[in-house]
């Protein structure tokens, strides 16, 4: 609350204003957070205003991107439709900002899932010695099936919806953090301390979920970031194949898949979803490396 102090001349002061900033202390620490991980920041800030864009798509000014009006289709970008309208008079505005939806929310199911049970697969196969050969020959032969086309006939086996494209990206990408999770539990398990704890007698869920797990978090994490973009960019590449999304769900796979066939008279329609796409995997590529950086003492920067 403002207050109003008299001077010793008997003139009015001005009144005290509301801090609205942080303290000074905590201005100076997140200018050096900044300092420190500029890619954290720089990543962190864009990925917040897709997120953002997201949450709050119908305030922003949209109209339903599934409304139809073929007698104002393929308009050019104007005051009245900002990214245009596409071949069914759809506004492509709305769409492109209903369909950050569909892409957040693969990349962030996508990267959970895929990590879970990345994790308990490659926990088990690098710590239990016995079940290591059977998991990495089942692991070896997922991987030598390139992930789209492996997405690719899981699709075409179910029903399209965006649970389908959730499970066939995340079985494609599981093979790998299970890779990388069993190569860092096979250097740990030689560690003294778990070495220590099997002959003290310890039991091994205890070991892994004292001793293992929270050492295997950190490439995890910097590991789900790449996912959670790799997943955007398979879910934009089934749904412009057909093999994605359904039709009637805007999301940018559809946007571009349906404006390609325009292109050279109408690009806008590919354009606008392409921009947001690439700005959206480049902020989760930039808050990847910057954890990364964060997360692995070899490459912290020392201030």
């Amino acid at each position: 609350m403002s207050t109003t102090t008299l001077t010793p001349d008997g003139l009015t002061a001005a009144p005290d204003l509301a801090d609205i900033l942080p303290p000074r202390k905590a201005r100076g620490k997140i200018m050096m957070f900044i300092y420190r991980y500029p890619t954290i920041a720089a990543g962190g800030a864009m990925l917040s205003i897709i997120l953002a864009i997201a949450i709050f798509a119908p305030l922003l000014w949209t109209v339903d991107p599934t409304a139809l009006a073929p007698a104002k289709r393929t308009r050019f970008p104007s005051e009245q439709y900002w990214f245009g309208t596409d071949m069914l008079g759809r506004d492509v505005y709305s769409r492109v900002l209903y369909g950050a939806r569909i892409s957040l929310i693969v990349g962030f199911s996508v990267a959970t899932l895929a990590s879970v049970l990345g994790m308990l697969v490659g926990v088990c196969s690098g710590f239990i010695r016995w079940l290591d050969a059977i998991i990495m020959r089942v692991i070896d032969g997922m991987m030598s099936i390139p992930g789209i086309l492996l997405a690719i006939a899981l699709m075409a086996l179910t029903r399209a919806s965006v649970q389908t494209v959730v499970i066939a990206i995340t079985v494609a990408e599981v093979p790998r953090v299970s890779r990388l999770v069993r190569g860092v539990v096979l250097s740990l398990r030689e560690q003294p301390y778990v070495e220590a704890a099997i002959a003290s007698g310890t039991r091994v869920p205890k070991i892994i979920f004292k001793h293992i797990l929270p050492n295997t978090m950190a490439p995890i994490i910097v590991q789900a970031t790449f996912i959670c973009a790799s997943a955007m960019l398979t879910e934009a590449t089934l749904s412009f194949i057909g093999a994605g999304t359904p039709p009637t769900i805007p999301s940018w796979g559809n946007i571009m898949a349906e404006g390609r066939a325009l292109w050279q008279v109408k690009p806008y329609i590919v354009f606008f979803p392409a921009i947001f796409l690439s700005v959206t995997v480049l902020a989760v590529n930039l808050l990847g490396d910057g954890l990364r950086d964060a997360l692995d003492p070899r490459l912290a920067k020392k201030v």
